[in-house]
């Protein structure tokens, strides 16, 4: 408890020490959220599933909280179903097994622009009638908007702006601009106030129903905002989070772990075997890398566990194990390392209770700094096309934002967001691994 403490003392000495821990707890903290509120085969729903998912969803527009920062008030997304609060739903029996079916819902437009589109989408039961509704549109200033008349089948989805006949009633004005704004304004100006959707619904059969779902297809969405797919980004967002920390971690703690016991068992038995060990190491440091990587990518598999296992392979024998080696050379020489040799210690024994455990203070510095790097690397991967196709990552969120036209059509929260993640990530395991380095090394404390 008293080394703990004092440790901490040292932490709380270093601002940027402070700032690593409350990013890396931060990170864990989002990442152990995004797992239980998002568990994994839900996730991969929502990333991949489809219109069928993402049909709610607007196309390319930015978060929420971007209307903090806009000087217009932009439209936000949202979707409701019949019998859910405030879409009320009436039924009222008829003669001769007919049935009337009204639908209301009430809608709030204080904004200074006008939406993407406004869909309904039908889901009614019947044998052999179709049910048949009518669609008005009351606005603030006491108007009735005819929308559409149609029979209904099973399933059917009317989108607003594709409705010609509504068009024409509108003289030719666009549909959401013509429902929405001032009449006979020039420029065409929104109509702020309430707004009422009315459905009139006939059905003609015993037990024949009538339900519907309003999605509103603002300029704003959630809290990360959408892609070209009309993905949620906020799902790639959060679990990006236990992605990145995974193959961080485990990138860095087996790098950091197997160069050490190499290092040490070379150090130990010394002969042919640290000559072989020191062999592949000058050949592993002149092999190209990240083009290495790119290779297995492009023609092996592009799976986070291939790249993760390649990345450990490459990443053991590098320059750290003659780091390591030269500490192990002391340390092989002292008393201590004597004495046990002389009550009879085995091979095995004095490597991993007596030379690794002198290793552990550099080796925790070396181990939360690599983090970032291996981090970066997979979002480099994801970036370059090579990610994982399955994975919601923050390097696949930038590589569709670049290869979509991100930059050029003026959407760059579909960047900043994951780069903002990515960088705040950096900084923080850093951060942290330079305020231990100069808690483990009292010779860099005054650096």
């Amino acid at each position: 408890m008293n080394s703990l403490k004092k440790f901490f003392q040292d932490i709380a000495q270093y601002p940027s020490a402070i700032f690593g821990m409350i990013v890396v707890i931060s990170l864990v903290s989002l990442a152990v959220y995004a797992v239980v509120s998002i568990p994994y085969s839900e996730a991969i729903r929502l990333w991949r599933g489809g219109e069928e998912v993402w049909y709610q969803n607007p196309k390319n527009v930015p978060p929420a909280w971007f209307n903090y920062f806009t000087v217009k008030d932009l439209p936000e997304s949202f979707a409701v179903k019949s019998g859910e609060e405030g879409f009320t739903k009436e039924v009222i029996p008829g003669e001769q097994n007919t049935s009337t079916i009204n639908f209301s819902y009430p809608i709030e437009f204080n904004y200074d622009d006008y939406p993407q589109e406004i869909l309904l989408y039908f889901t009614t039961t019947f044998e052999a009638k179709q049910p048949f509704v009518s669609i008005y549109l009351n606005t603030p200033d006491g108007r009735e908007i005819r929308i559409s008349d149609f029979g209904v089948s099973r399933k059917q989805t009317f989108r607003f702006s594709q409705d010609e006949k509504l068009v024409r009633r509108l003289k030719g004005v666009p549909a959401m601009k013509g429902l929405f704004s001032v009449p006979e304004s020039d420029p065409l100006t929104p109509l702020k106030g309430t707004y009422e959707l009315v459905i009139n619904g006939l059905t003609f059969e015993q037990g024949s129903d009538i339900n519907a779902e309003l999605v509103f297809h603002g300029q704003l969405f959630g809290i990360a905002g959408t892609d070209h797919a009309r993905r949620d980004l906020s799902v790639a967002l959060l679990w990006g989070a236990p992605i990145a920390l995974a193959f961080g971690l485990l990138a860095a703690a087996g790098t950091s772990v197997l160069t050490m016991i190499i290092a040490a068992i070379g150090t130990w038995y010394g002969g042919w075997v640290d000559e072989l060990i020191n062999g592949i190491t000058e050949v592993n440091l002149v092999l190209p890398f990240l083009p290495i990587l790119i290779m297995i990518g492009t023609f092996v598999d592009r799976s986070i566990w291939t790249i993760l296992g390649a990345t450990i392979a490459l990443s053991i024998f590098t320059g750290s194990i003659k780091t390591y080696r030269a500490i192990f050379m002391q340390v092989k020489e002292s008393t201590y390392i004597e004495a046990a040799k002389a009550y009879g210690a085995s091979d095995g024994r004095v490597i991993f209770k007596y030379l690794i455990p002198r290793m552990i203070p550099l080796l925790l510095p070396t181990l939360v700094s690599a983090v970032a790097s291996y981090v970066f690397l997979e979002a480099s991967l994801a970036v370059l096309g090579l990610g994982d196709p399955v994975l919601p990552t923050w390097g696949k969120i930038v590589n569709d934002a670049f290869t979509n036209g991100a930059l050029y059509k003026g959407y760059y929260y579909w960047i900043l967001e994951p780069a903002v993640l990515l960088m705040i990530t950096g900084l923080g395991f850093a951060g942290l691994g330079f305020a231990l380095d100069r808690i483990f090394n009292p010779r860099l404390r005054g650096v």
